[in-house]
């Protein structure tokens, strides 16, 4: 058991940074000082005292990254209840399902998703996430208590809320305060159990990694209702006085860098598809000139001119960084071994929802290509199911303070997860050489080919994505041969006035080099376009099991 207690971490962050600044919404008008927060959330739990929420009572919280998100999610778990993020590009019909299976007694949701959820389906409070405003009630006796939180705000502290009046729900860390319900690669979502002990766990290793510190910034643009985003760019940024601006729009490249470059955040915390971009359109044409070819062969002038790639995209990213952590999938391998030459500081994570997220992290500065990051010190312990863990890849399993308590309603799965001597089987395939851990693939994508060899499809994907117009890939085991579905690079072909009749041609070369930089079981027999970008979870992987029976 983590020794602090996680709430207590809040009561302390929030009357210590009191003044400062601490969630602000881009392009938006609505910003909060930690006293500004302590005050929204301690208007919330007079609401929910008044609707007869107890502790315990399940509140479901669908919308994107904005500050009240925030304000909500503090004020469920700091009250004793338990928060259900659901992710806003969640169908109609898994936010409904959700709501129903997480035994919610209230709802705040974006008025815009709302509108498209059966409200027949609930018998429930819901209210708009923005503006906290009534959106459904049984029998009209909630709109007066909704209308006179003011006055019950002022009657409850009628000299004012000061930070002397912090003072959140005694909640021991074994206690589950968040159901988050995964969007995997494999389709149907269960409801993990995360204890405020999980949490603690991910909170309190960061605060010894020092990633980040008093007054500084960050820009939140993963999903908070993840718990990637939700970890790191949100609870431990608000238990060290951080700054945070909630993007809130879509994380295109040329957003985040307008936002990263207004923001100037000291950390940035990020999923392998944006970097994998940034390669591909801005660093991969320039390289590629055959001038620069050249030059990258001459000691010296190699240098500078990886200096100054260096130094273009630190200024790109807001150039106040002090680190990039990449994490919730694998980053391409040509991708991490040319910014690992460039001395960019760059690390690559490894986690699960299940661990809230964390397993393995290494700083920048320790990082190993190929690895992501090495079992967290003290907290976490890991194991490779394996004969020879060293050389031989086996399933991770992990076990420690920030593995779940279990899914929520499925004892089936609860013990599916586990091993007979009580370790997470966490899916992935994997070697670990002391302590630092190295993923081949998940194991439920493994190909086994004829002659008996383990294929790893997302290393093939891997090298497939840097080739010519393409912007991603799947390969799959049809007829126990290698196929590659490929989503072509559209914007590219016509920058470039490439006519798509070309494109059998391009992808025929395409297959041609690929083929002759993997080992021969690893060959692809054909390359088949698809007309439009995969499908993906909120972490931008794609949702695999939609595609390998096609």
């Amino acid at each position: 058991m983590i020794e602090q207690n996680f709430i207590k971490i809040y009561e302390n962050s929030f009357k210590k940074n009191w003044d400062l600044p601490a969630l602000s919404d881009y392009k938006g008008d609505r910003s909060y000082t930690y006293g500004e927060l302590a005050h929204e959330i301690a208007k919330l739990h007079l609401l929910f005292a008044e609707l007869q929420i107890g502790k315990g009572d399940k509140i479901s919280l669908i919308g994107k990254n904005h500050s009240s998100w925030a304000v909500i999610f503090m004020a469920t778990v700091t009250y004793g209840a338990v928060i259900v993020p659901i992710l806003h590009e969640f169908n109609k019909e898994s936010i409904e399902r959700i709501i129903n299976h997480s035994d919610s007694k209230m709802v705040f949701i974006n008025e815009s998703i709302w509108k498209s959820i059966n409200k027949d389906n609930f018998h429930i409070p819901v209210f708009d996430l923005s503006s906290f405003s009534l959106l459904k009630e049984e029998d009209g006796s909630m709109i007066k208590k909704v209308k006179e939180l003011k006055v019950t705000f002022h009657n409850a502290y009628p000299n004012g809320y000061s930070r002397d009046d912090i003072r959140y729900a005694k909640i021991s860390n074994e206690e589950v305060i968040c159901l988050n319900y995964t969007s995997g690669t494999t389709g149907f979502s269960k409801g993990v159990m995360l204890t405020a002990n999980n949490f603690a766990g991910n909170v309190t290793y960061a605060h010894t990694l020092e990633l980040l510190h008093t007054g500084e910034r960050i820009l939140a643009f993963l999903p908070l209702a993840h718990a990637y985003g939700c970890a790191f760019d949100f609870l431990y940024a608000l238990s060290v006085g951080v700054h945070i601006t909630l993007l809130g729009i879509s994380p295109t490249p040329q957003n985040l860098i307008t936002a990263l470059g207004e923001v100037k955040p000291h950390l940035i915390i990020t999923v392998p598809l944006i970097f994998e971009k940034i390669y591909k359109k801005k660093i991969l044409p320039t390289i590629q000139k055959p001038a620069i070819k050249i030059l990258l062969k001459i000691p010296g002038v190699n240098t500078l001119i990886l200096n100054k790639i260096n130094n273009s995209l630190r200024n790109t990213l807001g150039g106040n960084f002090r680190e990039v952590i990449i994490g919730g999938a694998a980053l391409n391998t040509e991708v991490e071994t040319f910014f690992h030459k460039l001395k960019f500081p760059f690390t690559v994570g490894y986690g699960m929802t299940e661990c809230a997220p964390l397993i393995s992290y290494d700083h920048h500065y320790n990082f190993i290509p190929a690895s992501c990051g090495s079992i967290l010190d003290d907290i976490m312990e890991g194991r490779i199911d394996s004969a020879d863990p060293e050389n031989i890849p086996g399933e991770i399993q992990v076990r420690g303070e920030n593995v779940m308590k279990g899914y929520y309603k499925n004892p089936e799965a609860t013990a599916d997860a586990f091993t007979d001597d009580g370790w997470l089987k966490t899916g992935d395939q994997g070697i670990m050489k002391g302590k630092r851990l190295f993923i081949k693939g998940r194991i439920k994508t493994m190909i086994l080919s004829s002659s008996g060899q383990n294929i790893y499809p997302e290393e093939i994907e891997s090298r497939l994505n840097n080739l010519p117009y393409i912007s991603e890939s799947l390969v799959i085991a049809r007829n126990t041969k290698l196929i590659a579905l490929v989503y072509p690079d559209f914007p590219a072909m016509e920058e470039n006035n490439i006519p798509k009749e070309k494109l059998e041609e391009i992808m025929s070369e395409n297959r041609d080099i690929l083929n002759q930089s993997g080992a021969q079981y690893e060959k692809v027999a054909s390359i088949e376009i698809i007309p439009s970008e995969f499908e993906k979870t909120p972490k931008k992987t794609i949702k695999r099991y939609l595609y390998e029976d096609k």
